[in-house]
């Protein structure tokens, strides 16, 4: 019985060391697991399942050469052990991780009612640029006056709307600086 929680750990560190060098193209490859006909299944994450498998090798190892416990002893202990650690790294590691995906990525219609600072001044007929923040960073956009109305440099501006990828603009006050 010690020979196939060999068998399973030396598989689980292998599988561990094969996703450390190529896990992105594993990820495609068994991306499948992450969703079985469409329901979300915890357990079939990589991680959850591999790391599973691992414990219960290790932990078969360790109780088998450690205790006095029958085979079938072994073995159940062995699969709680699997099991609650499988748990836990998914509580603790992949669902957190999953939850945490954030980009800096941002589509020029999600600027629409934020407020900027005009970083070149915008006159009433033409274009100049603002400063946003938008998730963790600072964007720069070119801009064009909402209300046809010159906009001084260092002013506040809320976006308006958003017409060919130019941002239209008007000011929210005459003398604050953003923040």
């Amino acid at each position: 019985m010690e020979t196939w929680y060999w068998g399973l750990f030396i598989a689980g560190v292998l599988f561990a060391l094969v996703t450390l060098i190529f896990g992105e193209i594993l990820g495609h490859l068994f991306g499948f697991l992450d969703s079985a006909g469409g329901h979300h299944m915890p357990v079939l994450q990589p991680a959850v399942l591999v790391g599973g498998i691992t414990t219960f090798g290790g932990a078969g190892i360790l109780l088998t050469r450690y205790t006095e416990f029958s085979p079938l002893q072994t073995g159940t202990a062995s699969l709680l052990i699997a099991a609650a650690l499988s748990m836990l790294t998914y509580l603790v590691y992949v669902k957190p991780m999953a939850n945490s995906e954030n980009s800096v990525g941002f589509s020029i219609q999600d600027l629409v009612g934020k407020i900027g600072e005009v970083n070149v001044p915008v006159p009433a007929t033409g274009h100049g640029e603002v400063i946003l923040r938008i998730g963790g960073g600072v964007t720069n956009q070119i801009a064009a006056s909402f209300d046809g109305k010159t906009i001084a440099s260092h002013l506040r501006v809320v976006v308006v709307d958003v017409k060919d990828g130019i941002l239209l603009v008007s000011p929210l006050d005459s003398e604050s600086e953003f923040n």
